[in-house]
């Protein structure tokens, strides 16, 4: 009797459906995409872009990244790992390193050489502050220190899953590519989209063959134009706004011409505008198609990181007529890239995931026309300060006391402080103690004082200890009041800069949709760190090695 029993059970528990696992993880980042922008212009935005993702998704409304130094690099690993930059260790997009004597872009490689010869960062514009760093034109993942969920989907499925990373920005295709991925991203350099050594010993044919197309060409002496008539447009009547940058032969006013191929600035440009999202696109569209990405029973990974957004924000800002274009632009370039995925996979058979690396603040001179005091600050300044220049007679240092910032860091002269037998710890608070006086800073707390958890617990503070690195952190923490930053990048003066612990830099949409997950809309708070660990859970894999969030239930629960 007992006997048939068990086997009736058994014979019950097989017939019990199994969670369907989906054919494709579609991981969808847009660069410096505040969570109010797409639904500040949704309502000229088309049916099938962000339109479907918020209505037929799971929308959380009230998504922040929690760490302090809100930098593209450190939102896309964020993204990708579900763990603060503490434990996978990318805590900005450049960060001194005393050991090589120098500065490090976050995902340079000498070992892994670009495979495309002069396709390199050596002779890229100043457009970029990452160039800051040594001319080190390899690239590879190797000092994100934790997995990545495509790394943990990769070991789930013994390699078996395809997963790469599609960007303009190579940082923000190798951070979602991880470590078992392969990444491809822009050259500005050769117009052709690129990868290292680190991934490929030779190009895939398709590839070569798409490059070889010369998509770069159609934007020959082309411009970027307005979407619609002017007049529809909530900034239509600020098209020349004087905070806004002009940038050399591409002006403040549309038409944005490009120029000719063959002109300095011309790829520049292309990122500068919708076009380097379309590009993009179409060699996403292509990779889905050549690779076959979904065609089999393994779950793949796809990540496309949209960067436009981004450099059009630094450029002009979030509320200018430029932003709203690009935003139109690229509900067009999402909306194509999932009637894409629908056509090759199915959506139904498709786990979509939207969010952004970071927010991004308002241009200060736009602030100031709303009442709202606003800044620029000038860290280059801040060691011929006269407080900072009291402490040097008081130390005893006849040199520089500050030799660099390197956002958000500061960094002092170990050397000086070393051989007037001074202690760095009681230096770093002296120093931080006088920076807190200064107009615009609104704290400075130093290594010494996060390691030894001196700080007041507040949300900042929080978010400062969840940025540091023991051997990447620099001296002293620099925290700018809101609505204060810094505005010169070598040399290229831009309208704004994210980067800070304020809601406007870390407040980004949590999407998921896709499969037959039934809409949600979620007011309750959560971080970015909770995107990997959810799609982990979903996939029952396990999560990535310094995950720290939570599993957002209301997509695990609603399979």
């Amino acid at each position: 009797m007992m006997k048939k029993l068990l086997f009736s059970l058994a014979g019950v528990l097989f017939t019990l459906p199994l969670s369907a696992q989906p054919k494709l993880v579609l991981q969808i980042t847009v660069d410096q995409l505040r969570a109010d922008l797409p639904t500040r212009f949704m309502d000229r935005m088309g049916d099938d872009g962000f339109a479907w993702l918020y209505r037929e998704g799971i929308v959380y409304r009230d998504a922040h990244h929690a760490h302090a130094n809100t930098e593209t690099i450190v939102g896309h690993v964020t993204l990708s790992t579900g763990a603060d930059p503490a434990a996978h260790g990318m805590v900005g997009n450049v960060w001194y390193d005393r050991g090589l004597g120098r500065l490090v872009y976050n995902i340079e490689d000498a070992r892994y050489e670009l495979l495309t010869a002069g396709a390199g960062v050596d002779q890229e514009t100043e457009i970029d502050p990452t160039q800051r760093a040594a001319k080190v034109t390899g690239r590879s993942p190797a000092n994100i220190e934790v997995t990545t969920i495509a790394d943990e989907i990769s070991i789930h499925t013994a390699g078996q899953a395809k997963v790469f990373g599609v960007s303009v920005k190579d940082r923000g295709a190798v951070a979602m590519a991880g470590h078992s991925g392969k990444a491809f991203w822009f050259s500005k350099q050769s117009g052709d989209f690129v990868t290292s050594t680190f991934y490929y010993d030779s190009y895939p044919e398709w590839v070569t063959a798409w490059n070889a197309t010369q998509p770069i060409a159609k934007y020959d002496s082309a411009s970027w134009e307005l979407l619609h008539d002017q007049s529809t447009y909530l900034y239509g009547d600020m098209d020349d706004a004087e905070w806004e940058t002009d940038f050399p032969g591409y002006g403040r006013t549309f038409p944005h011409p490009f120029g000719p191929m063959d002109g300095k600035y011309f790829t520049t440009l292309l990122t500068l505008s919708p076009a380097g999202d379309e590009l993009t696109l179409d060699f996403a569209k292509t990779l889905i198609e050549k690779e076959q990405i979904g065609a089999d029973a393994v779950t793949d990974y796809l990540a496309v990181s949209f960067s436009s957004t981004d450099y059009v924000g630094h450029i002009f800002g979030p509320s200018s007529l430029e932003m709203e274009d690009n935003l139109l632009h690229l509900d067009r370039y999402i909306a194509d890239l999932l009637s894409f995925v629908d056509e090759q996979v199915g959506l139904e058979n498709t786990l979509v995931v939207l969010s952004a690396d970071h927010g991004g603040p308002e241009v200060p001179g736009y602030l100031n026309t709303m009442g709202i005091e606003a800044r620029y600050m000038e860290p280059e300044t801040w060691d011929r300060e006269a407080g900072i220049e009291r402490l040097k007679e008081q130390f005893g240092i006849g040199e520089e006391l500050i030799t660099e910032y390197f956002h958000p860091y500061l960094y002092l002269n170990h050397e000086a402080i070393e051989e007037n037998g001074l202690d760095l710890a009681d230096v770093q608070e002296a120093v931080a103690m006088e920076l807190m006086k200064f107009d615009g800073i609104a704290m400075a707390a130093t290594s010494e004082a996060i390691i030894e958890g001196d700080l007041p617990d507040t949300l900042v503070t929080r978010a400062i200890l969840r940025n540091h690195h023991l051997r990447r952190s620099g001296d002293i923490f620099i925290v700018f009041e809101p609505h204060a930053f810094i505005n010169d990048f070598d040399g290229l003066t831009v309208a704004s800069t994210h980067g800070s612990p304020w809601r406007y830099d870390t407040h980004v949409p949590i999407i998921f949709a896709g499969l037959d997950l039934a809409p949600a809309t979620i007011d309750c708070s959560v971080h970015t760190v909770d995107v990997a660990r959810t799609i982990a859970a979903f996939l029952e894999t396990k999560p990535p090695s310094g995950a720290s969030g939570n599993v957002l239930t209301e997509v695990t629960q609603n399979q």
